[in-house]
């Protein structure tokens, strides 16, 4: 019994993932170079520091940081006070002396991130 249903969990989890990551993430937003470029360089920086380990997107990550999917769109947060937190860490979040390069980047991740939300978003 104990293998059927981690078998039916297993198998949601896997089909879950590829939603998300293939056609869950869909954007019909076009960028231009310089944008797909800070996109990228943020989405890497974001992989480097393992910002996943703590944080999730799309429902999927760790849980000692708040979820990062519509920080930028949350009217509580926002993009100041995520620009702040990446500056200056915080009482959970060490402060990784990221450059304003830096910041600018994975600013534009999550905002990318965020224009792909739209299940995620409270109306």
């Amino acid at each position: 019994m104990k293998v059927i249903i981690f078998l039916i969990l297993f198998t949601g989890y896997i089909a879950y993932s590829i939603v998300v990551y293939t056609r869950g993430t869909d954007s019909t937003i076009i960028y231009e170079n310089k944008e797909k470029e800070q996109i990228n360089k943020g989405k890497l920086l974001f992989q480097q520091y393992n910002c996943t380990s703590c944080h999730q997107l799309y429902g999927l990550g760790g849980y000692l940081g708040p979820e990062l999917t519509t920080a930028i769109s949350d009217v509580q947060r926002g993009e100041l006070y995520v620009r702040a937190f990446l500056k200056n860490g915080g009482n959970r979040m060490p402060n990784f002396h990221f450059t304003n390069e830096e910041v600018d980047a994975l600013v534009s991740f999550l905002k990318s991130v965020d224009t792909t939300a739209i299940t995620y978003k409270r109306h």
